[in-house]
């Protein structure tokens, strides 16, 4: 399988004229995803023409202004259009005060079920949502407060069909053959069953996608985050400003691209949520040096869109 990602926003503390808040939306066969919401991220979606009432799920990282401000604007631009399906807003605790809040205080007209859904440790990793083949998870990370990374992992998918070898087991081309593609057993000429494995490669792991922002180094993130075909992470700020960042529980460029080689697997990793400070001159340096330790590091830039296949 494959999707999409757009990065809607590339900034962390404040937005400005030409760099919104820390946002991404992925979209996976129909259905959008969005990872975080800073203020303005309807403008981001407007202008990638991209149908908000098709977002699914919103998976917050933490209740900083800079990553929810956008929420309510979202809740209430919904509300505009045509929408059968509940929005699902999953996030650390407080989240569910901070969304109920929002629509009392500015007595939000709302025409679709919302459904929020608080991590009830985020402290502990776990499954936080369930499509229908595939997962997200949330994996504890380390800032002024409760945080949480996000990864989306699909199911294996069925080995490489072989035509020859399921003629040789007595089922001809038809029908049967896209049961067996289904992981179905079949009954061919020869009146015997026959099992996918027979006709089958070895099963192919699905796409994985993370997300991680708002964090000081934790070794622990390596592992959650192995295996992603794009991972995309803060990478704040530059090596001279460690101890900034370490005060802040930041991570700088190096730090991120020393988590993606340790975790091994990993396809490209694009840096966000830079630093007001940077011009867009000044993120060179961002990408120059997490390169030299990760050299399949890219600059997430606003208005990016992403094709994203399993490098597996």
């Amino acid at each position: 399988m494959s999707f999409e990602v757009f990065v809607l926003g590339t900034g962390g503390m404040m937005p400005l004229p030409n760099r919104f808040l820390t946002s991404v939306l992925l979209r996976r066969e129909g259905s959008l995803f969005l990872f975080d919401c800073g203020e303005g991220t309807q403008i981001s979606l407007r202008s990638l023409n991209l149908k908000w009432k098709k977002v699914s799920a919103v998976f917050v990282s933490h209740t900083h202004a800079d990553h929810i401000t956008g929420i309510p604007g979202l809740l209430m631009l919904s509300a505009q259009v045509d929408r059968d399906e509940p929005l699902i807003i999953v996030g650390p605790p407080k989240i569910k005060e901070y969304v109920e809040t929002s629509r009392r205080v500015l007595d939000m007209y709302i025409n679709y079920e919302i459904i929020v859904k608080e991590i009830s440790d985020p402290s502990v990793p776990g499954e936080v949502f369930r499509g229908d083949d595939f997962s997200v998870y949330s994996f504890p990370l380390n800032h002024s407060k409760v945080c949480v990374g996000y990864k989306l992992v699909e199911d294996p998918r069925p080995g490489v069909f072989d035509p020859a070898k399921a003629e040789a087991a007595g089922v001809p081309r038809g029908p049967l053959w896209s049961h067996l593609q289904r992981g179905e057993t079949v009954v061919g000429l020869r009146s015997r069953p026959v099992k996918p494995e027979e006709v089958l490669g070895p099963p192919r792991r699905g796409c994985r996608f993370s997300f991680v922002t708002d964090t000081a180094y934790l070794p622990t993130i390596a592992g959650e985050v192995s295996g992603s075909d794009l991972f995309i992470c803060e990478g704040m700020f530059t090596a001279d400003l460690a101890e900034s960042a370490a005060e802040k529980k930041h991570l700088t460029a190096v730090q991120a691209a020393q988590i993606a080689a340790e975790a091994g697997g990993i396809g490209q990793m694009g840096l966000i949520h830079y630093s007001p400070r940077f011009t867009n001159r000044d993120l060179q340096q961002l990408l120059n040096e997490a390169k030299a330790v990760f050299p399949q590091t890219f600059l997430t830039k606003d208005g990016m869109s992403l094709s994203v296949k399993n490098s597996g």
